[in-house]
C-alpha cells in the first residue's frame, strides 16, 4: 500500500493563485508562503463595512467602484497577493476579475495579529504600487486614521476627526465609523 503525497505547497504566485482557487478559506501569498486570512471582530468587520457604504454613496455614479475584502490587490510586481479589507479603484473590473486593477485607494483596519504587516511590509508594498495615492489604517479601539499618501512621501501620519480624502474630494467623519464600538 503507497501513502498519499502530500500536495506540493506553491512556490511562485501563478501556482498560489491556481492552488488558492480550491482552498476552502482565503489566503495571501507574502512572496514565500500563504498566509492564511483569519476571522476579523466585529468591530473590525463593522468599520470596514460602514465605511464602505459611506465611499460607495459619495462615489456612486462616477467612475470609481468601492470593493470590500474579496478581491486581491497584487503587489510587488506581481509576485504578492494582498486582500485589504477596502480597496477604491476607477479603472474597470470585469465581472471574472480576482484582482482590483489600478487601486487608487486602500483601507486596512488594523488588528493585535495584522497591524505589524499592515504597518511595515503591505505598506511598502502598497507605496510600490504606482496607482496607489493613499493607504489607510483603521484602528479598532479609537477613533483613529492613520495615513500614507504620495504626497506625504508614503509616511505614516494620524489623523483623528476626519479622513481627508482629496483624491475623491471628500472628507469623511470618523466619529460615524466608531459609533458604538470604541
Amino acid at each position: 500500500m503507497s501513502a498519499a503525497l502530500e500536495p506540493r505547497p506553491p512556490a511562485t504566485l501563478t501556482e498560489f493563485l491556481d492552488w488558492e482557487r480550491h482552498q476552502s478559506i482565503r489566503y495571501e501569498w507574502d512572496g514565500v508562503q500563504p498566509v492564511a486570512m483569519v476571522g476579523d471582530s466585529f468591530a473590525h468587520t463593522e468599520i470596514a463595512s460602514r465605511l464602505s457604504d459611506l465611499l460607495r454613496a459619495a462615489l456612486r455614479g462616477g467612475p470609481c467602484t468601492v470593493v470590500r475584502a474579496d478581491l486581491k490587490v497584487l503587489t510587488e510586481r506581481g509576485t504578492r497577493a494582498r486582500y485589504p479589507d477596502l480597496v477604491v479603484t476607477c479603472a474597470p473590473i470585469r465581472p471574472g476579475d480576482s484582482a482590483v486593477p489600478e487601486p487608487l485607494l486602500i483601507v486596512e483596519v488594523l488588528s493585535e495579529t495584522t497591524a505589524a504587516a499592515d504597518r511595515g511590509a503591505k505598506r511598502a508594498e502598497y507605496a510600490a504600487l504606482p496607482s496607489v495615492a493613499r493607504y489607510v489604517m483603521l484602528a479598532q479601539d479609537e477613533s483613529l486614521a492613520l495615513v500614507c499618501d504620495r504626497a506625504g512621501g508614503f509616511e505614516e501620519r494620524a489623523a483623528r476627526g476626519f479622513l481627508d480624502l482629496p483624491e475623491f474630494g471628500l472628507s469623511v467623519p470618523l466619529a460615524p465609523l466608531y459609533d458604538g464600538l470604541v
